[in-house]
């Protein structure tokens, strides 16, 4: 008997291991989300916990649960269209690159707008509610009316995004 239960348990826990909820929730955006950013970035892809390295898929999944890292939905606008804030990264042969970029569904069609870029690293996404966000260096404060974007690289930098109502502020939370 104890044969039998081992191998069925071993099974049941590779499977877990190995299933798409061990690596966080879903990272696909929806179909027509999806074809416009790959034409616009053909070269990129949405960030997943499996492009994490190991302390940062733990720090990530200890504070996030099973979210996706690279894909956060937001009323980042304050009009309660479907927002997405987007983290793609790029490979080349040369470099790695990240992008944020922020999605908006606007008359039944999506509007891309890249919000910002950063080299050599792997950033997280994520939202929080409105409030007043000091920067790091203590120079520049912004008082968010709507939910704000954070895009993290773990262990370097950390920046909040905040629309204002006619463009987006950006400070540093870590640096």
């Amino acid at each position: 008997m104890r044969t039998i239960l081992f191998p069925t348990s071993a099974m049941i826990w590779i499977c877990a291991l190995f299933s798409p909820a061990a690596f966080g929730a879903s990272c696909a955006l929806p179909d027509e989300l999806q074809r416009e950013v790959s034409a616009r970035y053909p070269e990129s892809h949405v960030v997943s916990l499996s492009d994490l390295g190991t302390d940062d898929r733990a720090t990530f999944v200890k504070e996030h649960g099973d979210a996706c890292p690279g894909l956060s939905v937001v009323d980042f606008y304050g009009d309660g269209k479907t927002t997405y804030a987007i983290d793609l990264v790029t490979r080349t042969e040369r470099a790695r690159k990240a992008l944020l970029v922020v999605a908006r569904e606007v008359d039944h069609h999506w509007t891309l707008s890249r919000i910002d870029t950063a080299d050599s690293s792997t950033p997280v996404v994520w939202n929080d509610k409105p409030g007043e966000y000091p920067d790091v260096y203590g120079k520049k404060k912004i008082h968010a009316t709507r939910p704000v974007i954070v895009w993290c690289a773990y262990d370097a930098w950390s920046i909040l995004y905040a629309w204002t109502g006619t463009k987006v502020s950006k400070i540093w939370l870590s640096d």
